[in-house]
Order: C-alpha cells, then structure tokens, then sequence
C-alpha cells in the first residue's frame, strides 16, 4: 500500500469523479476505433476498346496511419487496357491528423487514470492545498482545447481519405479513367463507419472535457475566493440602512 493512501469511492458518486470515468471511456472509444483500423476498396477498370472487352481489377488499401500517398494503386509499370501504366499512388496524407487525434486521446485515458487514483486514494492531499486543484482545472482545460483542435484536425483528415479512395479521387489519381474506351467503378466500397465513430468520439470528449473543466474549478482557490467575496458583498448590502 503507498504511503498515504486511504481508499475512499465517495469521489465516483459526485460530478468531480463520475465524468472522469466517462472521459475515461469516451477516450478509450476515440481511439480504439480509428487506431486500428483497415480496409479496401477494389476498383474496377471495364476496358472496351473496340469488340474485345475485359475487365481488370485494382485495390486501394487504407490502413492506420493513413499515408495514402505511400500505397500503391498500380504496383511498378504495368499494361491496362492495352495502354502501359506507370506507378501510380493514391493521394492525400492524414497522418498527422489521425495520430495527433489518438495521441491526444492516450495522454487523456492515461490521464483519467492518474486522477482518479488521485480522487479515490488521494483525496485528503488533494484538498489539503491549492496545488491539486489548479493543477488539475489548468491540464483539464488543456485537454479540452485540445480535443477541440485533433477532432477538428481529424474530422478534416477523414474527408482526406474519403476524397483519396472514392471515385472521384481514383479518377483524378489514376489517368486511365479518363480515356474514352475505358469505365472505372468501386466494386467494393471498404466501410468506414468506424471512423466516423471516433470523430463524433472526439467532439464528444471536447463536449465531456468543458463540462468537467467547470466542476473542477469550483475546487480550485478562485472560486472559493470568489464565492466568499460574493458573499461578503451580500452581507454588506443587508446590513446597509435602509
């Protein structure tokens, strides 16, 4: 047992721990549903050039970290159609977005953890000076900003690879598409409902974070002081003559 710990589950049935095991959760979600993710989109190419039709397959994969200007569309030089193809790559990068989105969302789970050790066992130092609480408001309202710029930032990036991998961005891409004797389709659409799960995630801690932000200010030294200034003003007015 670690000097000083009293356990005490009193803190989870107040707003101060209760949100912070929804944020916990919340943040769990974010990134465990885009942190893992892959798919593919198969597109197909129908050559009609003159009475011999055929039809050729490509695959577009799109995985976490979604650098998708390093996935190969057509592999090397290769004949399509009858026409020579050189390498070609999808386009866009969300890298950055989508890993500053699940960092974010990591330091936040581990920081959840560390504050509500603090809540349940700690509670006495907590409290015992005006460090805890403002310490904790300031990363709080850090956190809160935060999620406000990588779920922006994500949300952005999501588009990215929607645009890269749909129809028209493979067209754009992939100049074979334009020819006149050649019909480019999306066979198979890879599902992303997973990722739009972890930006709504990700709001949705922006959302949980501000609230949170207020309940741990009324723990801090600036409110209390406030409070009793406030107060003092009241009792000032009452006892004015009338």
């Amino acid at each position: 047992m670690m000097p000083g710990f009293r356990l005490n589950l009193a803190p989870l049935k107040e707003p101060l721990g209760f949100i912070r095991v929804l944020e916990w959760f919340t943040a769990v979600f974010a990134f465990g549903s885009c942190g893992g993710y892959s798919g593919q989109n198969v597109i197909s190419l129908n050559c009609t050039e003159g009475a011999n039709g055929s039809l050729t397959t490509l695959t577009a994969a799109l995985y976490y970290p979604f650098r998708l200007n390093q996935e190969f569309l057509v592999e090397g030089n290769t004949t399509l159609c009858n026409r020579t193809v050189t390498e070609t790559h999808l386009m866009g990068d969300a890298a950055s977005s989508v890993e500053f989105f699940v960092g974010v969302a990591v330091l936040a789970f581990l920081y959840c953890m560390l504050a509500l050790l603090v809540y349940l066992g700690y509670m006495h130092v907590y409290k015992d000076s005006n460090f805890g609480p403002t310490l904790d408001f300031v990363v709080t309202a850090a956190f809160a900003f935060l999620w406000l710029v990588c779920s922006s930032a994500w949300a952005r990036g999501l588009q990215v690879v929607k645009y890269a991998t749909s129809l028209a961005g493979i067209s754009s891409t992939l100049s074979l598409c334009s020819e006149p004797d050649v019909s480019c389709q999306i066979s198979e659409m890879a599902n992303m409902r997973s990722l739009d799960i972890s930006v709504v995630f990700g709001f949705l801690n922006l959302i949980v974070w501000l609230g949170n932000a207020w309940f741990v200010y009324k723990e801090t030294q600036w409110h209390s002081q406030k409070a009793a200034a406030q107060q003092g003003q009241g009792r000032r007015a009452g006892q004015a003559p009338i």
